[in-house]
């Protein structure tokens, strides 16, 4: 053989190698597509990313067609290699033309092109999808052929060719998306998104007013003062009852009592005219449907009613945003924060502040899973009612109590994060 064949031979033997490279890089550039990202390139009209976006819905054809011109390529080359062998060093120069193409193969078609395919897959996979897809139709018969003999021999071993996990994320797995997500958007949005999937691990009892807290209009009261409290009121909508919250008549909106006043109609008959009827959901319903019912009620706000039906608190649609903004509003006029910074680093806060409240306004972590106000899990771990001055060390905050009206803690002197000690509970009288 001269020089002119031996030279056509390594320029085959070259282009064979170029040729595994191409396959090797397709394989992984197509398989390591983000699917999500790629599904939405497709919708947006990106013509590369719909033929992969076709190809990927066959998995067994699209790596069929990769692998037979992968082996394709492999096995054509070890022939020519050893073609080219034997006409420049005979028999004996075999072994080593085989050990200098596995180096070359390995390097040049496998781990090269495999590296480069995973760390730029839409790089690679956009452009061979416009060779594979024509390549899938004219190879069709033996891809074919060569996916029926390996499904069958997969469905002899027991294996559900049908059996693929569909592109779905949980709720978890979501979570960590919009974590990692938070170099391409803002931190607001990034804790807002977060929030919105924690409303279906919250219920309406995390989030109401509790009962003793609601301001209601008493229909049997004077109505002088009736028409006070109105006024007085810094909320839009307000409970009507009769002599106590067990006889809720309806919800009053302040808007129409005004408009009333100033046509000088306000009178007790009226007022009962422009009630709307009451609206209650369970305490244990998830926020996230909450959020729904309001919307299908067309309400924004409900009473709340425990297992037996009676009356435990009020949730508005306020309650539930804030759940996902923060807050939203200042305190309103007249009210004193629930969470007051003092000189010396500690927090006088109120009993009543729901601990999701608080942990979210001081970026804290006390516990959530029991009570649901400050007042309640310092009452159920003391299993006392405690006195003005009981200090405690909870969950590595030292707790003081500042003021108590009759079985509950009104006021308390939180220090945040103390080191262990010995005991977790210690009483100063």
């Amino acid at each position: 053989m001269n020089d002119s064949h031996i030279g056509e031979l390594l320029a085959v033997l070259v282009f064979l190698i170029l040729l595994a490279a191409f396959f090797s890089a397709a394989e992984i550039g197509m398989m390591t597509l983000n699917r999500y990202r790629l599904r939405h390139l497709a919708n947006s009209g990106h013509r590369a990313a719909r033929i992969a976006s076709h190809l990927l819905e066959r998995p067994d054809r699209l790596l069929g067609v990769i692998l037979l011109g992968n082996n394709f390529a492999n096995i054509a080359a070890a022939s020519v290699a050893t073609l080219l062998a034997l006409r420049l060093y005979g028999a004996p120069a075999i072994g080593i033309a085989t050990l200098l193409l596995t180096l070359l193969v390995l390097i040049f078609a496998e781990v090269a092109p495999k590296t480069l395919a995973a760390l730029y897959p839409e790089r690679v996979a956009f452009p061979v999808a416009y060779v594979l897809s024509p390549l899938l139709i004219l190879l069709s018969p033996l891809v074919w052929l060569v996916n029926t003999i390996a499904n069958g021999l997969l469905r002899l071993l027991g294996f559900s060719i049908h059996r693929r996990t569909a592109d779905q994320m949980s709720t978890e797995e979501l979570r960590t998306v919009v974590r990692e997500a938070g170099a391409f958007m803002p931190q607001s949005h990034q804790q807002m998104l977060l929030a919105i999937l924690e409303l279906e691990d919250m219920t309406v009892e995390d989030v109401m007013v509790p009962r003793g807290e609601i301001e209601t209009i008493d229909l049997d009261s004077d109505w002088d003062h009736i028409a006070t409290r109105i006024i007085a009121s810094h909320y839009s909508r307000l409970p009507v009852c009769h002599g106590s919250l067990d006889n809720i008549v309806g919800f009053v909106h302040v808007r129409k009592v005004l408009l009333l006043m100033r046509a000088g109609e306000f009178q007790r008959d009226n007022l009962e005219k422009i009630l709307e009827a009451p609206y209650f959901v369970p305490e244990g319903t998830p926020l996230g449907r909450q959020l729904l019912n309001f919307r299908e009620a067309k309400r924004r706000i409900a009473l709340v009613v425990n297992e037996y039906g009676d009356l435990v608190g009020l949730v508005s649609l306020r309650e539930i945003l804030e759940e996902i903004v923060g807050e939203f509003t200042a305190p309103l006029p007249g009210i004193t924060d629930e969470v007051q910074l003092q000189d010396d680093g500690s927090y006088l806060v109120s009993g009543g502040i729901t601990l999701r409240d608080l942990n979210r306004r001081l970026k804290w972590n006390l516990p959530t899973t029991g009570p649901k106000t400050l007042n309640g899990l310092i009452t159920e771990y003391l299993e006392d009612i405690p006195e003005s001055g009981t200090s405690l060390a909870l969950e590595g905050y030292q707790i003081e109590i500042v003021r108590t009206r009759g079985t509950a803690v009104q006021l308390a002197r939180v220090r945040p994060k103390l080191a262990k000690t010995g005991s977790d509970t210690e009483a100063n009288p």
